[in-house]
């Protein structure tokens, strides 16, 4: 059976401070990194998420050439880019966790510059992933 394309899963923020192109890349990077994304997985076309997103098509190749390079997409003649095949083991958590590295560097410094205690700043996350747990 093959696999089915993904639909654009893309949540852009275009007055956001980092690129677009760089949010598709940590995007990206994320699902297959968790596992959301499995190996032969067909990512939308340039086109359908620049049409979408209302965003240059160059923008989207930008990011798209990135991953290729990086080897976690693969260009397929014909039909587009897709989530490239894994090496055996898959992703470790600690590899996941360094893509958040960003996200809670961010999140301690404005913790800092709000006056938060560390021990705040952990009740206050853990709440919030309780929250996500319960149904």
């Amino acid at each position: 059976m093959a696999p089915s394309p993904v639909p654009d899963p893309f949540e852009l923020n275009p007055q956001g401070s980092t690129p677009l192109y760089r949010q598709i890349v940590e995007q990206v990077q994320r699902r297959v990194a968790g596992g959301l994304w499995q190996p032969g997985d067909e990512l939308p076309s340039v086109r359908a998420v620049a049409e979408r997103h209302a965003i240059n098509p160059m923008t989207v190749s930008k990011a798209y050439s990135q991953l290729e390079a990086e080897g976690v997409l693969e260009r397929r003649r014909g039909v587009g880019m897709a989530v490239a095949p894994r090496p055996a083991g898959g992703t470790a958590t600690a590899d996941r966790l360094a893509l958040l590295a960003p996200a809670l560097d961010a999140l301690v410094q404005q913790a800092r510059q709000l006056g938060i205690a560390p021990g705040a700043l952990q009740a206050a996350l853990q709440e919030r992933l309780d929250q996500e747990d319960t149904p």
